[in-house]
């Protein structure tokens, strides 16, 4: 019988403690503080993201319920719900945004070698972004419309792994393509994206640095036709055609010649046409790159159906973004723990499984794989041997 740890602290063993205090000291969060440190903060927060607590008070009443366990859990200080906001009001977000980033890092390592279903050797990102809608009364630095109040949270998603390798949170007023000027563009990589980011002085910017772009054209963008490459229809392209811009801004903005691909998606029965600065991949398998573009939209409606990002335990700026930056950071931790103990279970399976069971004391690894073979050829201790 597994008689160790509570599941909470096996899955915090897997939380690089020294990167954490590296970047408390960056911001001196501990700055005079006596008890309920930034690690304390960041315990309860994760608590709260890993059992689905809804308010301060909620965590409140089930950390003390549990108080016998909550030096196992790492947790030093008293838990109480005004600490805690005082903690979310005070401490620098940027905490646990260079906290997130340093694991994602981790992350990323340990899923470069993953596979992505096309035959690629180059870092496929795709940028998007999702607004989170706030009520402009309680949150009015958030500034989006009139009566209205949002915060956007720009991600370039790595394909292999789904991983985030860049967050940027913003008022509902930043435009997705201002995203693009806050990017390290990596050369070779592939940057596929919608049509809110087809701004032209931009994406040759990607092309000098050359990396790849894969976008769809707007209806009214003006180009011409140069030159019209022998195509496969019955794989649903329709034309792969090399194009110079004509526009009197765009053909200053974009000189040089970029590649026009239509493509019928007989799944969806939608006709796509996508624009790319890359010559060499066959046709289809840009319109592939596009369609993988989705996982991104996957990866927002999986961070909002299963992390607390639409109700805030704060009602400021810097409370909203270290809510949003742990809950990232919670995704990226889970899913370097099932890398790292090669569980076949998803993401979502091994969360629903943790928020049951994040005070038991079973083996992770026994726990998500559902079955008992650790404790094969066992004998409890207490257990007389009849046949010696």
């Amino acid at each position: 019988m597994y008689t160790g740890r509570i599941v909470f602290s096996q899955v915090m063993d897997h939380m690089p403690s020294h990167i954490f205090r590296r970047c408390v000291q960056r911001y001196q969060g501990n700055h005079k503080i006596q008890t309920f440190t930034c690690l304390d903060q960041y315990l309860c927060m994760a608590f709260a993201q890993l059992t689905y607590r809804e308010s301060l008070r909620d965590i409140e009443v089930c950390l003390r319920a549990q108080s016998s366990k909550l030096y196992h859990m790492g947790i030093r200080g008293g838990v109480s719900r005004n600490t805690l906001a005082n903690a979310n009001q005070v401490r620098d977000w940027r905490i646990y945004a260079d906290y997130t980033q340093e694991l994602i890092q981790i992350a990323r390592h340990l899923y470069a070698d993953e596979e992505i279903g096309l035959e690629l050797d180059g870092t496929v990102y795709a940028l998007d972004s999702t607004t989170i809608d706030l009520c402009l009364s309680v949150f009015p630095w958030a500034d989006f419309r009139k009566n209205k109040a949002a915060i956007k949270l720009h991600t370039l998603l790595d394909l292999r792994g789904n991983i985030p390798s860049f967050i940027h949170i913003s008022d509902g007023k930043l435009h997705d393509v201002n995203a693009l000027d806050l990017l390290t563009t990596e050369p070779g990589a592939f940057y596929v994206m919608d049509r809110a980011y087809v701004d032209y002085t931009r994406l040759y910017g990607l092309n000098q640095a050359k990396a790849f772009f894969v976008t769809r054209t707007k209806s009214n963008h003006q180009m011409r036709r140069q030159y019209s490459h022998p195509v496969d229809k019955s794989t649903g392209i329709i034309y792969d055609q090399t194009v110079v811009l004509t526009g009197v801004k765009t053909s200053k903005n974009y000189p040089e010649k970029l590649r026009r691909i239509k493509y019928h998606d007989s799944e969806r029965n939608k006709t796509l046409t996508f624009l790319t600065n890359n010559f060499i991949l066959p046709a289809l398998t840009i319109a592939e790159l596009y369609r993988a573009r989705w996982q991104v939209e996957l990866f927002f409606k999986w961070i909002k159906q299963n992390l607390r990002i639409k109700s805030f335990f704060g009602t400021s700026e810097n409370a909203v973004k270290t809510q949003i930056w742990i809950a990232i950071s919670i995704y990226v931790l889970v899913a370097i723990i099932k890398k790292r103990l090669g569980l076949e279970a998803s993401l979502y399976t091994i969360l629903q499984i943790l928020s049951v069971t994040i005070f038991e004391k079973t083996s992770l690894i026994q726990m998500v794989a559902g079955d008992d073979n650790s404790l094969k050829g066992e004998t409890p201790s207490n257990q007389l041997k009849l046949f010696d």
